[in-house]
């Protein structure tokens, strides 16, 4: 059984998931900026559980980019199903 792709219908579909992928990921980004700046500025340390000296050094963590590739293979996912439902519609 050979499975035959329309190319025109393939190169439209192709060019639609990535335009998706790119809003998608401005608007994770945007959204990641944001929910730490009000992370950010409704931070309270607590000044009552540290003994001795305070420390002048930040440490933010590690850096990890697990949530991000959860999140385009959530909204990869999303987008396929979405096609179908729509294809199915028709």
């Amino acid at each position: 059984m050979m499975v035959y792709l329309n190319t025109k219908n393939t190169g439209s579909f192709l060019k639609k998931y990535f335009v998706f992928i790119i809003r998608f990921l401005l608007l994770y980004t945007v959204f990641q900026i944001l929910s730490g700046t009000v992370l950010t500025a409704f931070y309270t340390p607590d000044f009552s559980a540290k003994t001795g000296s305070l420390s002048q050094e930040v440490v933010f963590g590690e850096p990890s980019s697990i949530p991000l590739l959860i999140s385009l293979l959530i909204a990869t996912t999303a987008y396929f199903l979405a096609q179908k439902v729509l294809k199915a519609a028709q």
